[in-house]
């Protein structure tokens, strides 16, 4: 007689959600390595096959928290977009500087590095964000349009929502040498693109030393 299958948690359930907080909390305080069974059950003051029920494996923990993260920031990313129309690219490039320098974010990309499972998954939700950008751009020049009449829309939004991502990185060794002079000059050409219509918000600078690792493993 074949085995009947194990049950698993249900995905609504309260008690997932408190585990997934806990998930959060633990790796913004000590880095995605500290978490384990017995590490979120303590946490959390739960038995470890309590969280062994919800998530069978150590990658569906990873997994849930990732998800669940990612949807989080799609609805924000789309709220965003929806009110802002009329300047998506700016929209774009002030999103990408917050999400390049999550903690969380920062911590599920070195996951991906060392878990098969979780690199698949942070690409699909890439795929899905990429997708949605594209189509927004595409609203407002054209699928194959070009705002400045030079870059696609595709090469405009990887530049825009790439850039943010590689500083961050090079500021996390301390290295920020004319990273101030790259985002005036991304600054003007969105100020070329997307001409401002009401008071200009603080353009964003890069940091001037390295940041503070104590929340990383």
């Amino acid at each position: 007689m074949a085995s009947s299958p194990r049950r698993v948690g249900a995905d609504t359930s309260k008690t997932r959600d408190v585990l997934l907080d806990c998930v959060e909390k633990m790796v913004l305080a000590k880095g995605y390595a500290s978490v384990s069974y017995r590490a979120l059950a303590t946490e959390a003051g739960v038995t470890a096959s309590l969280v062994q029920y919800y998530f069978p494996t150590l990658d569906d923990i990873f997994l849930a928290a990732i998800r669940r993260y990612s949807d989080r920031n799609l609805a924000a990313l789309q709220k965003a977009l929806s009110r802002r129309s009329d300047d998506p690219l700016r929209a774009l490039w002030e999103y990408s500087w917050d999400e390049a320098t999550a903690t969380l974010t920062t911590e599920f990309m070195a996951l991906g590095n060392h878990r098969e499972s979780i690199r698949s998954e942070i690409a699909e939700v890439t795929e899905r964000v990429r997708s949605l950008q594209l189509d927004v751009l595409a609203a407002k020049f054209g699928r194959d349009g070009s705002p400045d009449g030079q870059l696609s829309i595709g090469a405009a939004l990887l530049l825009i929502t790439g850039i943010p991502k590689f500083l961050n990185l090079e500021e996390g060794i301390g290295v920020t040498t004319e990273h101030a002079a790259l985002v005036d000059a991304l600054e003007r050409y969105l100020d070329s693109v997307e001409p401002r219509t009401g008071p200009a918000k603080r353009k964003r600078r890069p940091r001037t030393a390295a940041p503070d690792k104590s929340s990383l493993s």
